[in-house]
């Protein structure tokens, strides 16, 4: 190991092997491991020497006191980035971060592919009603065929919040096997660029009332955080569903079941919860037209794979001192910079 070693410290998890792999053929990086119960005297002397944190986006697993927030930086003098797992980045304050002078970047697009085929498997099972189908099936009662009928997917309306990587790819998929007419929200992208990603600009409030499918694809934010409560649900057609893959807390869990069980709406998908994983006896686990996976649509054996190359290798170019591709709060740049050059020695690139 070299004597002026970069440091990368985690806790519990890597997005995959690959991760360690990559970094271990830079003699000149160090990599350490951290468990949720570690003691004091074990996290202190790493955290207070890293440089990078990769972090995991689970607030279920990753305890408060290793979550990256004002307390966590104020014992970490020498770190210059924190990078998430994945796409989202639930586990880090990105206000704290700014203010510090700290970069957060995450993977985003690393498993889009992954993603996109878990809303699609969902808004699929959902359509031909084949999870309430599979579920009568196996209680050896008659059954009445006509009571699971479902509908076709071609030609329908797909609405999409969100339509970066994954939203953006659930677009092109329904596109071209479906001749979906796709729908987006997403006030941070104008209609050129929307319509570069197959889809047609709306408002919320349009989108909620002429979709057939509701696919959420945004980030967890201040913004978005409840943005999909009981009168959005309302705006929705009764024969519509909703789906999320995205981060719990974007839509009302309560409002969802109010709306199930007013029959509001047609049905749900949901990946994502408040609580993770939910418990057996969540409201919404009572719905039969309800799909239910506990965040897994993302994890796959090649979105983990990807996950854990992409992060690997955007750790190593900003340890180089260039400007991370992924980068979540761009307006810290001129801080970050002061900060790198302090803290690294040299000054970083852009």
């Amino acid at each position: 190991m070299a004597p002026n070693a970069k440091r990368v410290f985690y806790v519990r998890y890597l997005p995959s092997a690959n991760f360690q792999t990559v970094l271990a053929a830079r003699p000149d990086v160090q990599l350490d491991k951290l468990e949720t119960d570690s003691p004091a005297d074990i996290v202190t002397p790493i955290i207070s020497q890293a440089h990078v944190y990769q972090i995991g986006a689970s607030r279920q697993i990753i305890p408060p006191r290793l979550q990256v927030n004002a307390d966590l930086l104020a014992q970490t003098p020498n770190l210059i980035a924190a990078s998430s797992n994945g796409a989202g980045y639930d586990t880090i304050d990105v206000d704290a971060c700014t203010a510090a002078g700290v970069a957060v970047v995450n993977q985003s697009g690393g498993n889009k592919e992954a993603v996109a085929e878990h809303a699609l498997a969902m808004i699929m099972a959902l359509s031909k009603r084949i999870v309430e189908a599979d579920r009568h099936a196996r209680t050896g009662q008659k059954i009445d065929r006509a009571n699971y009928m479902g509908r076709e997917l071609n030609g329908r309306t797909l609405g999409v919040i969100g339509i970066g990587n994954v939203g953006g790819n659930l677009a092109r998929i329904c596109k071209a096997a479906f001749a979906m007419r796709v729908l987006a929200y997403d006030p941070l992208l104008t209609a050129e660029q929307v319509a570069a990603r197959g889809a047609e600009k709306v408002e919320l409030d349009d989108l909620l009332s002429q979709a057939d499918y509701v696919s959420v694809h945004c980030p967890l934010t201040k913004q978005s955080r409840k943005m999909l409560g009981a009168a959005q649900f309302a705006k929705m057609r009764s024969d519509a569903y909703f789906i999320t893959t995205a981060r719990g807390f974007i839509h009302d869990e309560d409002a969802l079941a109010e709306a199930l069980r007013s029959k509001r709406i047609a049905g749900a998908g949901l990946d994502v919860w408040e609580d993770e994983p939910p418990p057996h006896d969540h409201p919404l686990m009572a719905f039969d037209n309800v799909m239910v996976s506990p965040h897994v649509a993302g994890s796959t054996i090649e979105a983990r794979e990807n996950m854990g190359r992409i992060a690997a290798e955007q750790v190593l170019e900003i340890l180089d001192g260039k400007k991370p591709p992924r980068l979540i709060n761009p307006e810290v740049w001129p801080a970050y910079r002061e900060r790198f050059s302090r803290i690294m020695g040299f000054a970083p690139e852009g």
